[in-house]
């Protein structure tokens, strides 16, 4: 019963981390400029982006690794699921640098 309630916490965390991801690139994919009249559309992605990326996103990442960790440990996870966890986080955190080299590497 307990990994059935956690398995439901991470896919929920999962697709948090998805969503943030997803903004986070779509909001770094207008190199030219904004087209007009998206002020306020840009601006709620920013500001989505802020929201997902600071205090929220850190505070939900240690609480996901500490659980997968609290899980291995006591062996209730997989191991390969629990990797998975943890290296979604570095992508999170690190979308912002992946997606700079990308396109650093496509223009040069």
């Amino acid at each position: 019963m307990i990994s059935r309630e956690f398995r439901r916490f991470f896919s929920a965390l999962a697709s948090m981390f998805g969503l943030a991801a997803t903004s986070a690139a779509q909001a770094q994919a207008v190199a030219g400029g904004d087209p007009a009249g998206s002020g306020p559309i840009v601006a709620a992605l920013g500001w989505l982006q802020g929201t997902l990326l600071g205090n929220v996103a850190t505070a939900v990442a240690v609480m996901a690794v500490a659980a997968v960790g609290f899980m291995m440990l006591t062996g209730r996870m997989n191991w390969r699921f629990g990797a998975t966890v943890i290296i979604g986080c570095f992508v999170l955190f690190g979308a912002g640098a992946i997606v700079s080299g990308i396109q650093s590497a496509a223009a040069g």
